[in-house]
């Protein structure tokens, strides 16, 4: 019985560990998408990147028309909380 709580645990940890490796830092996708080098991305490098137009909005929270790196480690910190890490 020890054996198969052991295994369920490092299973559930590993998983855990490969969710985390596969989400980026925000400041890298901060660096990626900010094409105008102002530190931040606009709606346009945002839409410019694939992602939706409507997420932006939800991102953007002080709503200054840009996602900085405080706002993104923001929503992927809520993004690991939803999924348990």
């Amino acid at each position: 019985m020890r054996k198969i709580i052991f295994a369920a645990a490092a299973v559930a940890l590993f998983a855990a560990g490969a969710a985390n490796a596969q989400m980026p830092a925000p400041a890298d996708v901060v660096k990626n998408m900010d094409k105008d080098g102002d530190s931040a991305i606009s709606k346009d490098e945002w839409a410019a990147a694939g992602r939706p137009a409507e997420r932006f909005d939800a991102v953007d929270t002080n709503k200054d028309g840009k996602i900085s790196v405080a706002e993104l480690e923001a929503v992927f910190a809520a993004m690991r909380a939803r999924a348990g890490q």
